[in-house]
């Protein structure tokens, strides 16, 4: 009687396990086969080689969103990724429990939370209202702004993960600490570290809002990362869906799937990343 009651208790819970689930992924699958319907029709070679067409005109494409896009990811990491794997490093090799490492922890946790807009308000107050130049290197800024947290954390907990015995083991051995940092944790803790990365690169792919008050836009290819306003995907998508034309919604669907492929592609590699150093 117990026997057969607790399988009925199993059985139910494992039905709304199983239908939490299908709620989970439905709607990301839905969304992406709406993007796909609706973009893939206007995806063609032009659309990848070619600037966009002039208002109201048919034809074009985005290869300078595209090619901004990589871009601001480009300076973001170069600025977000090594700033978090120091600070992460700091956290754990160096300082783990005093005032300050607890004062900067509290600080990612409250700079995940900031809405990115925000963040390109003050970036662009900041650079922007400085240099009087909307341009690549603002955008950047604030995109690597929002990256740095989320790599601190990720590689923090990475770090963690490295057994103490082998830092011991390096002591023991008289290796300094900074030998044994770059020697045997990094590399141990690496692909962890490059997969939270890789999440981070991914997560802001597809910001719009700083982009709007730091990188603007361009209808043009951008000759200056310091001068001129850059094209980008998100920011190109928010000014052709809110267009008055046709066309424009088409690309702007093109665009979108554009976008979700190159953060689908990043979430992929992070999570085979991940897979490899599990195994």
């Amino acid at each position: 009687m117990i026997n057969a009651r607790r399988n009925i208790v199993n059985k139910i819970m494992l039905g709304i396990f199983t239908a939490a689930t299908l709620l989970a992924i439905i709607p990301l699958f839905a969304l992406f086969g709406y993007v796909v319907k609706n973009g893939i029709t206007s995806l063609n070679l032009d659309f990848f080689i070619k600037l966009p067409a002039l208002m109201g005109m048919t034809g074009g494409g985005m290869a300078n969103a595209i090619v901004g896009t990589l871009i601001l990811i480009a300076i973001a990491s170069i600025i977000g990724i090594p700033i978090g794997i120091l600070i992460a490093i700091y956290l754990t090799e160096y300082d783990r429990y005093s005032w300050l490492s607890t004062a900067v922890r509290f600080t990612t946790d409250v700079l995940t939370g900031i809405p990115s807009i925000i963040i390109g308000i003050v970036v662009s107050m900041a650079i922007v209202s400085k240099t009087k130049h909307f341009s690549a290197f603002s955008g950047g800024v604030s995109l690597a702004i929002i990256m740095i947290p989320m790599v601190i954390r990720s590689s923090e907990e990475m770090l963690k993960l490295v057994p103490h015995a082998i830092r011991e083991a390096g002591y023991a051995l008289g290796i300094s600490q900074r030998r044994i940092i770059l020697n045997i944790v990094l590399p141990t803790a690496a692909k962890g570290i490059v997969t939270g990365a890789m999440l981070a690169v991914a997560r802001v792919s597809g910001e719009t809002a700083p982009l709007l008050f730091t990188a603007l836009g361009n209808q043009y290819w951008t000759h200056s990362l310091f001068k001129e306003p850059i094209a980008s995907l998100p920011v190109q998508i928010y000014t052709y869906a809110t267009s008055p034309y046709d066309e424009w919604h088409r690309q702007a669907w093109a665009g979108a799937l554009v976008l979700i492929t190159i953060i689908l592609i990043l979430n992929l590699f992070a999570r085979f990343a991940f897979r490899s150093r599990s195994n």
